[in-house]
């Protein structure tokens, strides 16, 4: 916690401390964090069902206007309740490199298998234990003399110096450009009979074959507006002036593009709704796809 909270006040950081919250109200890393002018929470769990525990320490997390919440020595296995809510958003590190040795006893379970390196692992929190998405890991080598507790002492130290940066680069995708661009490429060409193509400086996306009409593309701050965007397809001026007069935040009308229809839904902002995002890559190449791939789709939409 204190190689997270120091790291976020170098000038590169993407992240701030609100809160630090633990379920141990004698813990260390409160008495810190209020010394450096954190705001913290503690509420023992003892005598407590586990769901109920963690929705207090969640109230607090909201209270304080988190985005994500980064586990650091949290040693309590949470609800999958809980887990479900902040998917996506609830990083933990993990002294091994997984998948291998979940769980307890990494470092003597490391030596006893005769492993040359250990390490740790940042990773999504999921309901299964140290299963999550790996997001980054850093190895430590195994000396001939290590005994579990002096490799720990080494991984620990392994572990300041990963998770600041794994936690910095996680909370700044949803600004980085090459982020962003690879996260449209894959959801577009997932879908049916796809192709990524250049047009006027920007990454597209048009159905394949010689006869392909674009349904998307990828606005980096072009034309000097200060989004970065996807720009798809609306049914026409009507519709794309009330999607910007509903929700300016959202969507605007895209220099060039707009003319024709085009809306731009702004990606460099707080909390994108990835599942909108998806709706409008496939609502875009729905309206351009041959009628032979579109034909079940159309079918659907009319129940």
């Amino acid at each position: 916690m204190a190689a997270l909270l120091y790291a976020s006040r170098l000038p590169s950081s993407s992240y701030e401390i609100v809160l630090v919250a633990s379920n141990q109200p004698s813990a260390e890393g409160l008495v810190l964090a209020a010394g450096e002018g954190i705001g913290t929470f503690a509420h023992s769990h003892k005598g407590m069902a586990r769901a109920d525990h963690d929705a207090i320490m969640e109230k607090a997390a909201l209270a304080a206007d988190a985005d994500y919440i980064i586990l650091a020595g949290y040693m309590r296995i949470l609800s999958e309740e809980f887990v479900e809510r902040w998917q996506g958003k609830m990083l933990n590190i993990h002294p091994s490199l997984l998948p291998k040795y979940r769980g307890l006893d990494t470092h003597q379970r490391a030596i006893a298998a005769g492993d040359n390196v250990a390490g740790a692992t940042v990773h999504l929190v999921s309901s299964e234990l140290d299963a999550g998405e790996i997001l980054g890991q850093i190895e430590v080598n195994i000396q001939p003399d290590d005994t579990a507790a002096s490799l720990a002492e080494r991984v620990r130290i392994a572990e300041h110096q990963l998770y600041p940066h794994i936690v910095n680069e996680f909370a700044g995708r949803p600004y980085d450009p090459a982020w962003l661009l690879e996260t449209i490429r894959t959801l577009a060409l997932e879908l049916p009979e796809t192709e990524e193509r250049e047009s006027h400086g920007s990454a597209g996306w048009r159905t394949s074959g010689k006869s392909g009409k674009y349904f998307a593309y990828f606005s980096d701050r072009h034309h000097g507006q200060p989004h970065i965007a996807l720009l798809a397809k609306t049914g026409g001026q009507d519709e794309l002036s009330a999607l910007i007069e509903r929700d300016p935040e959202v969507f605007f009308r895209p220099a060039f593009y707009g003319a024709s229809g085009w809306v731009g839904l702004i990606l460099n902002r707080p909390g994108v709704d990835w599942e909108q995002v998806v709706y409008w890559l496939q609502r875009s190449w729905q309206s351009v796809a041959p009628k032979k791939l579109t034909k079940l789709l159309d079918a659907a939409d009319e129940f």
